[in-house]
């Protein structure tokens, strides 16, 4: 199965990236999923004027990112909170791509904060059947992420490693349900 986390903080130095290093290497290093991360701040993408229905009818600087988003049997949605809302870069690149029929999302919103995005993480959950997705039940609400992890994605606090196990069981326990031919086993 080919797992996309999408990076949604376009700011440089973006601490929420530090998450998404971290689902990376947690995935790789223990299921034989392919796992790959969309960060925002590598597509200078304009705002939406046409959807990108295949990767043949992408324009040309888009297509690699195109060929990541069709070749995505799920995805998980890192973001930092905007306004009490989801980043508006994230909803660009999503905007960018026709609906995803079926696939598995997995919420992880994360703050410098105490409240970890939770407003954010309810705002995916809108998005998410708007996308035609299905949202994993267990989201992955990561307050002060700039404490949890390093600039390199490294764990710092030790006690948040049960709630990411949680989170990418439940995630991945959905996502091969749905895309049986992908069964692997996540510990």
């Amino acid at each position: 199965m080919n797992i996309a986390i999408i990076s949604g903080s376009p700011r440089k130095g973006s601490v929420t990236h530090r998450l998404a290093l971290f689902l990376k290497n947690q995935l790789s290093e223990k299921t034989a999923h392919e796992i790959n991360i969309i960060d925002v701040r590598d597509w200078n993408l304009p705002l939406l004027q046409d959807v990108f229905m295949t990767v043949e009818k992408t324009p040309e600087q888009f297509k690699p990112l195109a060929e990541q988003m069709f070749a995505a049997d799920a995805f998980i949605l890192v973001t930092p909170e905007y306004n009490g809302s989801y980043s508006p870069a994230m909803q660009n690149l999503l905007d960018h791509f026709p609906k995803q029929n079926h696939k598995v999302f997995g919420v992880a919103p994360a703050s410098v904060g105490g409240m970890g995005g939770m407003r954010a993480s309810q705002q995916l959950l809108l998005l998410v059947p708007a996308l035609f997705g299905i949202a994993s039940p267990y989201m992955l609400v990561t307050p002060f992420v700039d404490k949890k992890f390093s600039s390199e994605g490294q764990l710092l606090d030790e006690n948040f490693q049960k709630m990411v196990d949680l989170f990418l069981n439940e995630f991945l326990w959905l996502a091969e349900t749905l895309k049986p031919e992908s069964v692997s086993v996540y510990n």
